[in-house]
């Protein structure tokens, strides 16, 4: 649910809490200082095809919880748009209206992307900039201005960035988006000069930022660390211009362009040390802000610091319930992979308990395209206070670490990314740390595909297996993504490049992919996965299911009505965790 707190200093003010039941709440801003955006996603099923199709839609709301209006409430057009909630600007020169395109028919009745100022007040919607059949994206400039467009081409795949300058489209760059490549580009710089991409710096080979001159279009570098890719880029809550950057080491690291907001959150980590600690909400003066501190035994809490006074007031707190006693130690346990490269991972140990001949449970993470961090996790602290020894491996092809060991990842699903894993489940064994008969791998989207594959692949590594909406026949996932999204799309590109070609690597799809190779398996499976997921479509549990029943083989299947890819649900997440305490103790014990 949404909660408004008044953060006015007046006692006995009580939040307001608006729950939503017909779907999730995915995120909110500020329209002006009385007026709330709520994004909203509802996942429906669709009569002519049975498929579950997810929507995104955006719903404003006063200050008080009145009022609410859902955007785009007069337009025909909306309800052929998956997405309308993609808000490109909000004005703060007329805080009554926001910037959202949507697919829409043009006069010559072709379906173009089209940029709308809607009435945040009365939710009605009017047309404000054309593109045109191949408009991606949009870049505006937090006063209502369109700054920039991408046009997308199919054949080739390939992004146009154009600028709009003096009343006409420039173009200013050609980009390959091929294999999940891009343009990078994530928006206008703070002084509305530049665009800004975040790219592959060919000094440190990892991903930086630079900044396209909107003037002559010279590209020059802005940030990048020797080590650790970008992972984001820090907005402007108002304006929506690019000012600082994050990336994760083992923590995250802020870094703010502003010496203003820099010297803000260089305070914040002497006031906080040893925490991941950043602002996240601010006025438009600067003067209060919001602060979120983490750390690896410490979930997240939010901080109000007024910046007159130097105070600043706790205002809530995740996981309040848990002592510091409850809460495992998480450490860094990095180890080389059978080819000799580096394999960042780490290790959360069960409180209390001597780090030696431990129930171990390996958690691969889901992507891959991602990594862990040293932080709180609470799948890996639910674990721990069971007693159980948890591995989080940062496989070859996790993000974070560089362009080069990301594409190390490319095409090896199931092979040398599946080794890294058996490589850290076997280091563990050799440091006395996991009793080898006791291991459990348990993974989720990627990680639930890792799961199955390494039940099936390396049978003699583990005890049991459970799976969380994982891919479990690569065909036929690349299939579905091709049904939604086309055969040409950039989506199909990417997964391609990620994993192989229905066309051209059929061969090892199959090797690959652990509902075809059922047989394999030795040990209890437990597979679950929500209904409504349009990510990795239930099917994918169903055939692996099936494969195994067929093979005679241990399998339980739970199915989560009207849930999602993302366990976003209490109930769901609660659910899951019992099912996956009574499955661990009966086949690894704790």
């Amino acid at each position: 649910m949404v909660v408004i707190y008044d953060i006015s200093g007046q006692s006995g003010t009580k939040p307001i809490a608006l729950p939503y039941e017909n779907g999730f709440i995915e995120g909110l801003s500020w329209a002006k200082n009385d007026r709330l955006l709520i994004i909203l996603k509802i996942s429906q099923k669709m009569e002519d095809s049975g498929t579950v199709r997810t929507f995104y839609r955006t719903a404003s709301v006063d200050s008080t919880g009145h009022n609410a209006v859902v955007l785009f409430k007069d337009s025909t057009w909306v309800y052929e748009n998956l997405n309308g909630a993609a808000i490109a600007d909000i004005d703060l020169d007329d805080p009554n209206h926001v910037f959202i395109p949507l697919f829409a028919p043009s006069v010559s009745d072709e379906y173009y992307d089209t940029m709308y100022s809607v009435d945040v007040t009365t939710g009605k919607a009017q047309r404000f900039a054309y593109g045109n059949a191949d408009t991606n994206d949009w870049i505006m400039d937090g006063h209502g201005h369109v700054v920039a467009r991408i046009d997308r081409k199919k054949h080739p795949l390939e992004d146009y960035l154009k600028i709009f300058v003096n009343g006409e489209w420039k173009e200013a760059g050609v980009f390959d988006v091929t294999g999940g490549r891009g343009t990078g580009i994530v928006g206008l710089s703070a002084d509305g000069t530049a665009i800004d991409r975040i790219v592959k710096v060919d000094a440190t080979g990892t991903k930086g930022m630079t900044q396209i001159a909107i003037t002559d279009l010279e590209e020059t570098p802005v940030f990048a660390d020797p080590h650790y890719d970008i992972s984001d880029a820090l907005t402007d809550p108002w304006t929506g211009r690019v000012i600082g950057v994050s990336f994760v080491a083992d923590q995250m690291q802020v870094r703010f362009f502003d010496p203003k907001m820099e010297a803000l959150q260089k305070g914040l980590e002497v006031a906080f040390p040893g925490m991941e600690v950043f602002p996240v909400s601010w006025t438009t003066a600067q003067d209060k802000v919001i602060v979120v501190v983490s750390g690896p035994r410490q979930p997240p809490g939010y901080y109000l610091l007024d910046r007159t006074t130097h105070v600043a007031t706790k205002i809530s707190q995740t996981y309040r319930e848990l002592s510091n006693a409850e809460i495992a130690e998480i450490i860094s346990y990095t180890y080389k992979a059978r080819d000799g490269l580096d394999i960042p991972a780490y290790l959360t140990l069960p409180p209390g308990k001597p780090a030696k001949n431990l129930p171990t449970v390996i958690m691969p993470h889901g992507g891959p395209m991602s990594r862990d961090q040293l932080g709180f996790d609470w799948m890996a602290q639910f674990l721990a206070s069971r007693g159980y020894a948890v591995l989080q491996p940062n496989f070859r092809g996790s993000s974070g670490y560089g362009v080069k060991f990301e594409e190390a990842g490319y095409g090896e699903w199931g092979l040398k990314m599946q080794d890294d894993i058996s490589d850290g489940v076997k280091k563990l064994v050799a440091d006395g740390i996991a009793d080898p008969k006791r291991i459990c791998i348990v993974g989720a989207s990627y990680g639930g595909y890792a799961s199955l594959a390494g039940a099936a692949f390396t049978p003699d590594l583990y005890a049991c297996a459970v799976s969380w909406a994982g891919v479990t026949d690569l065909d036929k996932f690349l299939k579905t993504r091709a049904e939604d999204y086309g055969n040409d799309s950039a989506m199909i590109s990417s997964w391609t490049r990620y994993i192989g070609s229905r066309f051209n690597d059929s061969d090892k799809l199959k090797a690959v992919s652990p509902a075809l190779h059922a047989d394999r398996i030795i040990c209890p499976i437990l597979l679950m996965h929500g209904t409504d997921d349009t990510t990795v479509r239930i099917d994918q549990s169903e055939e692996m299911n099936d494969a195994l029943l067929h093979a005679g083989k241990s399998v339980k299947f739970v199915r989560v009505d009207h849930e999602t890819h993302y366990m976003e649900t209490a109930d769901t997440r609660v659910r899951v965790l019992k099912e996956l305490e009574m499955f661990l103790a009966a086949n690894i014990g704790n």
